[in-house]
């Protein structure tokens, strides 16, 4: 299944009208009613923006002139769209060659610019693929996530990276193809574990031949196509046949490959006897929000699913919400032959020819009405219903939380972002600044940094040091991105904790004094007695420090926050010194690459000894010229970049 998907360029704008044109004498219904005089009717794409710039809305049309005049009439409309209409200051519109482009660029420029009356759709994770490569002799299976760069068939997608383990260690166990790397593959003398334990044939040593191995290549090509049938029937045949000939020890191994299969579609759940390829979005609202929970069926079976929550206005309708959602969905996505839905969405036929477009074949689009269809989108909408009275739950929850911190700290609102900051390190050696973020829907683990800590003066083990580089950083960077209007978006924090006392709390009000920003709340957590949890001092700026009941639920909440910043920072800080363990010397001498780094370990036998050696003995070296060697020799004696 090849990656089809074109990228959707930006058209030339067909009229002036962009921020930099804007009347400052017109706007709301006036300045739209002077910006239709100017456009064609013809389809395309059209920005809505406020006095200070910000982005608003995105909206397709199929006739521009028509669509947009509709903005120009007082009556008729939501509070949703009066509001956005009278804050409208400036307005800018891009042509289309068709009203499909318009639906692919107006997709493309919701998911890149988040307008605020647009419907958003969040949580915007890849999902993972199945890998079954193609730029080998001896191909290999392997998860992936991101771009298709490498040649290969593509499987998928899987709501889940578990599910994607769960299901490759089974096909190890029922085709034997090898998961390491190339390198690894080049390099070996003799099979690995995976041999031994039946889950790779070992081709790396020869214990396989080529065309036997791609024998077990085309048997899991075809059942990952949905051929499983086929493919197990022949395993059975095999099985038979070995057991006929009393090679009783073959006859085993096609038992467990045939066992291996049977768990793999055992574990997919509700597998579908009618449904081939098919991704499922069944859409459900309550209190204001929406659940869409989505299906994915590919060779008739069950692969995972996932429950999205997109943000949108509490006036819009459910259908209006799913047919927003969907575009967004499919705009990096390549779709499958059929998608189904729980409404009958207005955009449906205009989104099949883009997604058909886009995937070069024909997808269909439809709301089933009976039979097993009609089944799985009821299993699906049930799915959403609950998903989104267990988000309600928590989110009501959550919400009296950050009104306990709001109470205790004294804040104006209950704060909607929460950054929490702790370093860690070991003798100040590989320091790490971790900063996680908390908000009404609990961590925001795609908002989570870390920072490596980079002064090179600075006292080992100086944590006073270490958290003023990763504020004034994190802030600095604030700052230029805010540009005129600083705290006034959603990624500004409202509060942020530091974990340590009066002298953490110090360096970060200097911080933020010397920045100019008076708008984020600072807060010292600072660990009790024997580090005891429960008995935790608070450190604010114009206020004694307190400490809260130790049974207040408030104060376990902060104490979460506290450990998931601490568990961040500590998991980074590990990260970095495993890979700087693993780190060869020679990785940083410039003029030194793969093959003289080779020649350098074959002739020395390890690093150390070439950050030893002598200007003659490295002249000596096959492949290593005088001016590589003073090169070399400079580097590890003091005198990087001098003259030979």
């Amino acid at each position: 299944m090849e990656d089809t998907e074109k990228p959707v360029t930006d058209a030339p704008a067909v009229t002036d009208g962009g921020p930099l044109d804007a009347r400052p004498d017109l706007a709301g219904a006036a300045l739209i009613a002077a910006k239709v005089k100017l456009l064609p009717g013809t389809p395309g794409v059209y920005r809505m923006y406020d006095a200070k710039g910000e982005l608003l809305y995105v909206g397709k049309a199929r006739d521009l002139k028509k669509r947009v005049t509709s903005y120009t009439k007082l009556a008729g409309h939501s509070n949703r769209i009066a509001r956005m209409i009278a804050s409208t200051a400036q307005m800018e519109f891009i042509s289309t060659a068709t009203e499909t482009d318009a639906l692919l660029l107006e997709a493309n420029l919701i998911k890149r610019l988040k307008p605020r009356y647009n419907v958003l759709m969040r949580d915007d994770k890849s999902f993972p693929y199945i890998l079954l490569t193609s730029d080998h002799e001896f191909p290999q299976l392997l998860k992936h996530r991101g771009t298709r760069t490498r040649k290969g068939d593509y499987f998928g997608p899987f709501a889940s990276g578990s599910a994607v383990t769960a299901t490759l260690n089974a096909l190890q166990k029922a085709f034997l193809l090898r998961t390491c790397s190339d390198a690894m593959f080049e390099n070996r003398t003799r099979p690995c574990l995976l041999f031994q334990i039946k889950r790779c044939s070992a081709p790396c040593t020869g214990e396989i031949n080529r065309e036997d191995y791609a024998r077990l290549v085309a048997e899991a090509r075809d059942f990952l196509r949905g051929r499983s049938r086929k493919t197990q029937q022949h395993l059975v045949t095999l099985m038979e046949k070995a057991a006929a000939d009393l090679d009783f020890e073959r006859a085993a191994i096609y038992r467990d490959r045939i066992r291996a299969l049977t768990q793999i579609q055992q574990h997919q759940g509700i597998n579908p006897r009618t449904l081939t390829e098919a991704d499922l979005f069944a859409a459900w609202s309550d209190g204001g929000q929406t659940c869409v929970q989505v299906f994915f069926f590919r060779a008739g079976q069950n692969w995972g699913n996932r429950a999205y929550f997109p943000r949108h206005d509490k006036e819009l309708s459910t259908d209006e919400v799913l047919d927003a959602f969907l575009a967004q969905f499919y705009e990096d996505r390549p779709p499958p032959r059929m998608v189904l839905l729980s409404h009958d969405v207005a955009g449906r036929a205009l989104l099949a020819q883009a997604l058909s477009i886009n995937a070069g074949r024909k997808v269909a689009v439809g709301r089933p009405r009976r039979g097993e269809k009609r089944e799985l989108v009821e299993h699906a909408l049930t799915n959403a219903r609950e998903a989104l009275g267990r988000r309600l739950a928590e989110s009501s929850s959550q919400q009296k939380l950050l009104e306990g911190v709001a109470g205790a700290f004294d804040l104006d609102q209950p704060p909607q972002r929460i950054e929490v900051y702790d370093n860690s390190h070991i003798s100040g050696t590989k320091a790490v600044g971790g900063m996680i973020v908390a908000g009404p829907d609990g961590f925001m683990k795609n908002q989570y940094r870390k920072f490596n800590i980079k002064g090179e003066d600075m006292a080992p083990g100086d944590d006073y040091a270490m958290m003023r580089e990763v504020l004034t950083r994190r802030f600095t960077r604030l700052l230029k991105e805010s540009g005129d209007n600083p705290g006034g978006d959603a990624s500004w924090p409202d509060l942020i904790l530091i974990d340590g006392g009066a002298g953490q709390l110090r360096v970060a009000l200097d911080i933020l004094g010397e920045l100019g920003i008076d708008s984020v709340t600072a807060v010292g957590v600072a660990k009790g007695p024997e580090r005891d949890a429960g008995r935790e001092r608070f450190f604010m700026s114009g206020r004694a420090d307190f400490m809260m009941e130790p049974r207040n639920p408030v104060l376990y909440y902060l104490q979460r926050l506290r450990d998931e910043a601490h568990r961040y920072a500590i998991g980074s800080h590990r990260a970095r010194r495993s890979k700087a363990i693993g780190a060869n010397p020679l990785d940083d001498v410039p003029g030194v690459g793969a093959h003289r780094k080779r020649a350098l370990l074959q002739h020395f036998g390890s690093a150390r000894a070439v950050t030893r050696a002598g200007l003659a003995d490295l002249e000596s070296v096959n492949g290593i010229s005088a001016k590589v060697a003073h090169a070399i020799y400079d580097h590890f004696h003091g005198n990087p970049g001098g003259a030979p």
